[in-house]
């Protein structure tokens, strides 16, 4: 269960750089300022589960 979890993190954590890089270069190339915004929103959400994911594996791991 830990390994499951701590590759679950691992794997959120990338997507979630995957997301914000991709955010930012299209705001840098000034695209659709929506599309950006959206990548914003799916970034936020990631980082989100991530944390709770990451939280719930070191209350795991304390006991």
């Amino acid at each position: 269960m830990h390994g499951f979890l701590t590759v679950l993190v691992i794997v959120l954590m990338f997507a979630t750089l995957g997301v914000l890089i991709a955010g930012v270069v299209g705001m840098v190339r000034e695209t659709d300022p929506r599309r950006s915004n959206k990548l914003m929103q799916w970034r936020v959400l990631l980082q989100g589960v991530t944390i709770l994911l990451f939280v719930i594996l070191m209350t795991l791991l304390r006991s």
